[in-house]
């Protein structure tokens, strides 16, 4: 595998099981987070890996149901330590399987502090391996409304149905 290896990249948001399985594929790796522009120090710590099921009510008084799994980085610099591989960020996850249920399809939250500022929310983004390491970029996780990002997403699929090809004629 090159290690300029971008055929899996330019998805957003990627499932655990997905950030397994590409992390499986050269587990000797440094695993580099990268949020606010810049990389995790090497002596981050994986702190906790919880799994939580959800029941809510969002603000179109739709019920909402889904899974998600958290990892959270505390990112510091000890001694002389490394980026931790992609095979022992792997091993920690086995770890917590053993004791959690986790689901490899749930969605997927990284909470990072550097243990100063106050914890903040990000989703991963797929790794890219590039100068002898897995990058993964966390990407802040904003807020938004379940009811309009429904119908966007079904205005797109409409759109594109629709009006995909030339010889058709376009919807209103």
């Amino acid at each position: 595998m090159s290690m300029t290896d971008n055929s899996h990249s330019g998805r957003t948001d990627i499932s655990l099981g997905e950030l397994l399985d590409r992390t499986a594929e050269t587990p000797e790796l440094p695993l580099v987070f990268l949020y606010d522009g810049k990389p995790v120090k090497p002596g981050y710590h994986v702190t906790e890996v919880k799994a939580g099921q959800f029941s809510a009510l969002d603000c179109g008084a739709n019920p909402e149901a889904w899974s998600e799994i958290f990892v959270q980085l505390w990112d510091v610099d000890e001694g002389e330590r490394t980026h931790m591989t992609a095979g022992k960020f792997s091993a920690i996850v086995r770890k917590v399987s053993e004791h959690v249920r986790l689901d490899g399809s749930a969605k997927l939250t990284f909470e990072v502090s550097d243990g100063v500022r106050p914890m903040q929310l990000f989703c991963a983004n797929d790794p890219i391996a590039e100068d002898g390491a897995f990058h993964v970029t966390l990407t802040p996780r904003p807020a938004s409304c379940k009811p309009r990002d429904r119908w966007l997403a079904e205005k797109a699929a409409k759109e594109a149905s629709c009006c995909g090809t030339s010889a058709s004629k376009c919807c209103g």
